[in-house]
């Protein structure tokens, strides 16, 4: 018997494993350039990821929190401005 159409479908019982993105998935989800996460992984600073063998992946989960750590309210929260003063005195 199929569902009516404005019936809510039940939700699936077990939970779902943790999804892991390719370099192109993730720089698509956070909106960078997929060469932007491949400089992070040699300097640092990125998000953290996985190799599976020669694959490199990231979980959506590590994706999300890299991202919150990143939030800020103004560009005067202190914060904000310690963490840009620390990345512009390690580009020089």
């Amino acid at each position: 018997m199929r569902p009516m159409p404005n019936q809510p479908q039940a939700a699936p019982a077990a939970t779902q494993p943790a999804r892991y993105l390719t370099n192109d998935e993730a720089a698509e989800f956070l909106r960078l350039s997929p060469r932007t996460l491949e400089k992070q992984r040699v300097i640092g600073g990125g998000p953290r990821f996985r190799k599976f063998g020669r694959r490199v992946m990231y979980a959506v989960a590590d994706l999300e929190s890299w991202a919150d750590a990143r939030s800020f309210e103004m560009t005067s929260d202190p914060q904000y401005t310690k963490q840009c003063a620390a990345r512009h005195s390690g580009s020089r």
